[in-house]
């Protein structure tokens, strides 16, 4: 497990999005090199939307072998398919009606008028199964070893729809959770555990703007994860900060570059 995040700070959110995108995508060709395909995790929100429309929109995005990536999700709004609130349908938006992916390895979390209705829960074991089916035996866990997660940082520190103080940001053993109650609208929702995050080899937390500057200070001073779950997010061999200089306001210039 890497306990020392890096940090890298952009001049600004549209330069940090290009950046990133540039940085995901040599990653994905890389580990399809390696590995033959690649897993990423997708997240929602202005920086990680900000993220795909990059990506879109970078000429090397043809260096990816679309058909051997799949593709998960951090969280999701337990909405109806099709929402535009709901975190895949903004990805694809941004990215992936634009890409020849294979739709069976697109994983999008289940939706409120699927098989599960109202049921989260169950919404929630549906998509740990898939996970689970997903791991081979050396990723070493219920999950598979994805190559990089991405999450955003919210102004509250909570990653995926982890909130500080909340259960879902206490649960060790389930990979996939249901929340209710989230203070952020709407109040239902699918998200992964810290265990299942802390799977992925790498771990990339994305903020950008002053109103998030507290939020990262907070997380990287050392307070524990309950308090601030964006602390607790980490990968097996990186994790990695990308932040505009907003973002990085309140930090000691000496913990990063500036780039």
């Amino acid at each position: 497990m890497s306990d020392t995040p890096q940090l890298v700070v952009h001049h600004d959110k549209k330069l940090m999005a290009e950046a990133a995108a540039a940085r995901l995508i040599t990653k994905i060709v890389d580990a399809q090199a390696s590995r033959g395909s690649a897993s990423v995790v997708l997240t929602g929100g202005r920086n990680g939307n900000g993220l795909l429309a990059a990506l879109a929109a970078s000429p090397a995005r043809d260096a990816i072998d679309w058909g051997r990536l799949d593709l998960w999700w951090g969280d999701e709004r337990y909405l109806p398919e099709g929402d535009p609130e709901r975190n895949v349908t903004q990805a694809r938006e941004a990215l992936l009606d634009a890409v020849p992916l294979a739709p069976e390895r697109v994983h999008a979390m289940p939706a409120s008028d699927g098989p599960h209705g109202t049921d989260v829960e169950a919404a929630a074991e549906a998509y740990a199964r898939e996970l689970a089916g997903a791991a081979v035996p050396e990723n070493h866990a219920e999950v598979p070893s994805f190559d990089v997660l991405l999450l955003g940082v919210g102004p509250d520190t909570h990653v995926a729809s982890l909130f500080p103080e909340h259960p879902g940001v206490r649960e060790t053993e389930r990979t996939v959770i249901g929340v209710h109650g989230s203070p952020k609208p709407p109040p239902v929702r699918v998200s992964l555990t810290l265990p299942a995050i802390r799977a992925a080899r790498e771990v990339w937390l994305l903020a950008a703007g002053e109103d998030k500057a507290n939020a990262v200070a907070m997380a990287l001073a050392g307070t524990g994860e309950i308090q601030a779950p964006a602390a607790g997010a980490r990968g097996r061999s990186r994790t990695l900060w990308l932040l505009d200089e907003p973002a990085a306001a309140q930090l000691p210039k000496s913990l990063y570059e500036a780039h």
